[in-house]
């Protein structure tokens, strides 16, 4: 035990508490162990660390069992809000505010104390909250990107936990099927349930109490989406996740879960020796890799990245692209010179207009994936990318890796070629000089502003999601 520590106030709680039901003074517990009642009211509050044989003496003296007096629990619910207050208070947060520290004496109402833990536990909460502006966000995802490229991009353990969950569910070959996902579920206790009135700001929702995951009819009865969500939800379970008390244990979790989802949907057993046989023929294909597990073009593109490295042997870069230009999703081990802000962010960044994966917007067909080398000052690059649509907007996926990798992938006899000066502005975001001249002061733009540049991290015990209509929607389900 350290001086100050948790475990060094609970341990004089517990002394008071036993002391206080055996009807004993300090000075009369001081005699029984040969300490002053000074020094054992300094025990008592947590200032001084007893030596293992006092400890032995106080437990004698109060006919309980050492391992008992060492418990970490609080030896009341009053002992419990005692702590709590004095942790809090000794919190940076606390001390910032330059205020007095409350003691708390035995004629303070365990109301009065009630009131001023739940004080503090507000301060915390709204502390927490204030933090995770936008700006907190895209250090965090940053961070979260740099962390994950150290690895490249690649989680053993989850690995091996999601090819210990499939096996179990009978699984063998090919697609992962809604039925084996189930039985996955009922492996964990869970029942899925397909529900029409999800609140809008969950994808899905686990009921602990009933052993129930709630997931949207939509694309029933095929589809990746559905058990992608159904496999997420078991993950926190899984994995053991908490509530996240910051926006970086948020994006963590998140990441895993996704991971999880995709290491199950594509094994990493089945995967490699897919991919493996790919590159030995020389036909290395995101497309064949989509189609042979049954996922979307995207899920097969990020699981690509988690096995490139570590197991075929290559660096490899993934981008998602909206169709204005704008990079939403982004990592990297290759060298591909990514756009970033001065923070480090990917995110919202515009890619240079030579690249393939702006340039697959203006190809007519869109049916099979677009092929094109980059030269870049950063050396010559291989892409593939396919487009896509949503109801918002159009987007493209792309994977790429350097030009002498490039040989083991379906397409690499292709023609096109770019030259992509970026980040300098000359390449494609500055306007040449007669053309800037003749409308320089002529024009105003009115540019569009995305709602999420000024919106803070939404509150609540889960960060994005409305908690009162999480609760209010297993209460409706709780009885049915």
């Amino acid at each position: 035990m350290r001086l100050g520590s948790p475990d060094l106030a609970t341990l004089g709680h517990r002394i008071r508490h036993f002391r206080a039901e055996r009807g004993l003074t300090l000075d009369q517990l001081g005699d029984r162990v040969g300490l002053a009642g000074s020094q054992l009211s300094l025990i008592e509050n947590g200032k001084r660390e007893p030596k293992l044989s006092t400890l032995d003496a106080i437990a004698a003296a109060l006919e309980v069992e050492l391992a008992e007096l060492l418990s970490r629990e609080a030896p009341s619910r009053r002992a419990e809000l005692e702590l709590e207050l004095g942790r809090a208070q000794a919190s940076p947060l606390y001390a910032a505010l330059g205020l007095p520290l409350i003691k708390p004496t035995r004629s303070m109402a365990d109301e009065s104390l009630e009131a001023v833990v739940g004080l503090h536990r507000e301060l915390q909460r709204r502390a927490s909250e204030a933090i995770a502006t936008p700006e907190e966000a895209r250090r965090a995802n940053t961070e979260l990107r740099e962390r994950m490229r150290a690895r490249d991009n690649y989680i053993p353990e989850i690995e091996q936990l999601a090819e210990e969950q499939v096996r179990a569910s009978g699984h063998r070959q090919g697609a992962l099927t809604h039925r084996e996902v189930s039985v996955m579920a009922e492996r964990l206790g869970f029942q899925l349930i397909y529900v029409s009135d999800l609140p809008d700001s969950t994808r899905s929702i686990t009921d602990l109490a009933n052993g129930r995951i709630y997931l949207p009819p939509a694309s029933i009865p095929g589809g990746h989406g559905l058990r992608s969500m159904a496999l997420q939800a078991m993950a926190h379970r899984l994995l053991g996740h908490e509530p996240p008390a910051s926006y970086d244990e948020f994006l963590w979790q998140r990441l895993e879960i996704n991971y999880f989802a995709a290491a199950c949907l594509m094994p990493q057993a089945a995967s490699v020796t897919f991919l493996q046989d790919a590159k030995k023929d020389k036909r290395l294909a995101i497309e064949d890799f989509r189609d042979a597990f049954g996922v979307t073009h995207e899920a097969a593109a990020l699981r690509f990245t988690n096995l490139a490295t570590t197991q075929l042997d290559m660096t490899v870069h993934f981008l998602r692209v909206n169709g204005d230009g704008s990079l939403t999703k982004g990592y990297q081990n290759d060298g591909l010179p990514l756009p970033t802000d001065v923070t480090g962010s990917i995110e919202g960044q515009w890619v240079c207009k030579k690249w393939s994966a702006r340039r697959a917007f203006e190809h007519t067909n869109r049916t099979t994936e677009n092929y094109q080398y980059t030269d870049t000052p950063a050396g010559t690059f291989w892409c593939a990318t396919q487009t896509g649509r949503t109801d918002a907007t159009e987007f493209s996926i792309t994977v790429g890796v350097p030009f002498n990798q490039a040989k083991w992938f379906r397409g690499r006899e292709t023609t096109h070629r770019a030259e992509s000066r970026c980040p300098d502005e000359t390449c494609c975001r500055r306007a040449s000089d007669g053309l800037a001249e003749r409308w320089a002061g002529q024009a105003w733009p009115s540019a569009r502003l995305h709602a999420h540049v000024l919106s803070p991290l939404p509150s609540g015990t889960f960060p994005g999601v409305d908690d009162a209509e999480v609760y209010a929607f297993l209460e409706a389900h709780a009885e049915q």
